[in-house]
């Protein structure tokens, strides 16, 4: 299996703090945000290699970056060529990107690289193994309200298959949402290309997922475990205080011991 961590995008929302350099590279505690995803990951046996799928404003910044940085997978760098919001790929068109540049043929685990989450990647793999089908990861935040506009909504039924998926609605049907963190079939992730020929204008992710639901059994994995996608300053200064909390209280468990 492939992982393909998405970060070529160019954060506006958290201007001035990432005119110059990429939210994935913003530091979280003591690692890097995109360090706390890797680390997830490299707790996946059946993963051969790591995709990191930057832009052309930030690629150098990446390229440093993995220059110093020892992770337990192979990591490449990629490089999708835009260099302005105005002309990014979005994360369907960046997937796609990789694929093809790639060759990639392969399952595929994708993550957003600002989509911090404490969930285990072992129980999501093998949620993937049990359904033989494409998963996405799914968080509950209980109330409605948080979701419109926001996050991919969805519907699922009793054996957890999705029903409905609606990106961003402004009047949700229910609190659980997509977290950005999805494993797609060898077999269903070739569909990419066909959703793009049918469809004019994707971006999101959730765009292929509504698409993909309609001709392929698609489930989601529930968790509980903390979760932050951030987007906003205010979700960053939250994200931070909680690494903060967390590891000044492994550092009084170490010392209590």
């Amino acid at each position: 299996m492939k992982a393909i961590i998405l970060a070529a995008g160019y954060a506006t929302r958290l201007y001035p703090l990432t005119l110059e350099k990429p939210k994935s590279l913003l530091k979280i505690g003591r690692k890097n945000m995109i360090e706390h995803i890797i680390s997830r990951v490299e707790q996946l046996a059946d993963v051969d290699e790591i995709y990191i799928v930057s832009n052309q404003k930030f690629y150098d910044d990446f390229l440093n970056w993995s220059h110093s940085y020892r992770s337990k997978k192979p990591i490449k760098i990629i490089n999708d060529m835009t260099s302005s919001n105005q002309d990014r790929l979005g994360a369907v068109g960046d997937i796609r990107y990789a694929i093809e540049k790639e060759t990639i043929d392969d399952d595929v685990l994708v993550i957003a690289g600002d989509n911090l989450f404490e969930f285990s990647l072992n129980e999501f793999y093998d949620f993937f193994k049990e359904k033989k089908s494409c998963v996405v990861a799914l968080y509950d935040i209980e109330d409605k309200k948080k979701a419109s506009g926001k996050y991919g909504v969805v519907i699922i039924d009793e054996n957890n298959r999705i029903l409905e998926f609606e990106e961003k609605p402004k009047e949700p049907k229910t609190s659980l949402v997509s977290t950005a963190c999805y494993i797609f079939s060898k077999e269903h992730i070739k569909l990419l290309e066909k959703c793009i020929e049918e469809n004019i204008a994707l971006d999101n992710l959730g765009d292929f997922i509504k698409w993909l639901i309609e001709k392929k059994d698609v489930y989601g994995f529930v968790f509980n475990e903390n979760w932050f996608d951030i987007g906003s300053p205010e979700e960053l200064r939250e994200v931070k205080q909680h690494y903060r909390k967390k590891g000044t209280n492994i550092l009084f468990s170490f010392l209590l011991s």
